[in-house]
């Protein structure tokens, strides 16, 4: 497993060794001790979370507040995502960074996006299967989101704006510096 240090503080992109030959292939997803001992992070993950999106589906930014904050270490299993992180912590050296990666069933990356970031993911690929693990259990009352557009972080979604497929809840969410406080 190969662990790279993104330009937010604590979130990291996961390269795992994946061993191929005739019959297909195996890799380990994850390994807490390995996870622990690569980043120094000693999360406990208490849920997971799957779902399935069609082309041009975009889904975010989303976050969790306060004691209900979560982790999240994202993978796709089938397809490909543009997954996007960014910084919510205002007391973070990092704070109002974005970091975009593809994920992919190909390239098996996965992205640990850590408390206090919000998250994020458009799907590229005709369909794809996104799963997840969270270090907390999801907590309606405390949910937040910035909207997608936000041009504070000019994000580039990869695909033209008129073919995002984005829910009606996710179109009304704030702008950055309405949702977090400065």
């Amino acid at each position: 497993m190969q662990v790279q240090q993104t330009e937010i503080a604590g979130c990291y992109i996961i390269e795992p060794k994946v061993f191929e030959d005739k019959r297909g292939y195996f890799f380990e997803s994850f390994s807490h001790s390995k996870f622990e001992q690569l980043t120094g992070i000693t999360s406990q993950f208490v849920q997971d979370n799957e779902s399935f999106s069609t082309k041009g589906v975009l889904r975010g930014l989303h976050f969790q507040k306060g004691e209900h904050a979560q982790a999240k270490l994202v993978r796709v299993v089938d397809g490909e995502v543009l997954d996007v992180a960014v910084d919510i912590r205002p007391e973070s050296k990092t704070f109002g960074k974005v970091v975009t990666t593809l994920l992919s069933s190909k390239n098996k990356k996965q992205m640990y996006v850590p408390r206090g970031c919000a998250h994020g993911f458009v799907t590229l690929s005709d369909t794809a299967t996104f799963f997840y693990k969270c270090d907390n259990y999801y907590n309606a009352t405390s949910e937040g989101g910035i909207l997608y557009n936000d041009p504070t972080f000019n994000i580039d979604w990869i695909l033209d704006e008129e073919d995002l497929i984005i829910s009606e809840k996710d179109k009304l969410l704030p702008v950055f510096k309405e949702a977090v406080p400065h």
